[in-house]
């Protein structure tokens, strides 16, 4: 097995981020799976592979990293909305709605309020 070092998983995690922009989820996550591996703290290497996870439909495992994200930083919009998604896209509308009402209300973007619906 090849020795890696600090710089080879940042150029992995860039390439990552260009595959996933590419369309290549799964190529993404063969990338960021030894980015984790050597830095499972990496909160934008999971969030990464969260977003590569949900585009590929893997929702289940999806779930799993927006979770973790959620779990380590309550205060992160981006991942409950993100988390919502997934949980909408697997049929589970309560569960969606709570994070999406906790993305509205830690960040008040358009679209976030707009799917939280604090109006039904």
């Amino acid at each position: 097995m090849p020795e890696t070092n600090p710089e080879t998983h940042v150029i992995d995690f860039r390439a990552a981020e260009q595959l996933l922009a590419s369309r290549d989820p799964r190529g993404a996550i063969k990338l960021l799976d030894s980015v984790i591996a050597a830095h499972p703290e990496s909160r934008a290497a999971r969030l990464l592979r969260a977003r590569a996870y949900f585009a590929s439909a893997q929702l289940r495992a999806a779930e799993r990293e927006f979770q973790h994200i959620v779990d380590h930083e309550p205060d992160n919009a981006f991942a409950h909305f993100a988390l919502a998604r997934t949980f909408q896209r697997a049929g589970r509308p309560d569960q969606a709605q709570r994070h999406f009402r906790l993305a509205a209300a830690l960040d008040p973007k358009p679209e976030y309020l707009e799917a939280a619906r604090f109006d039904t």
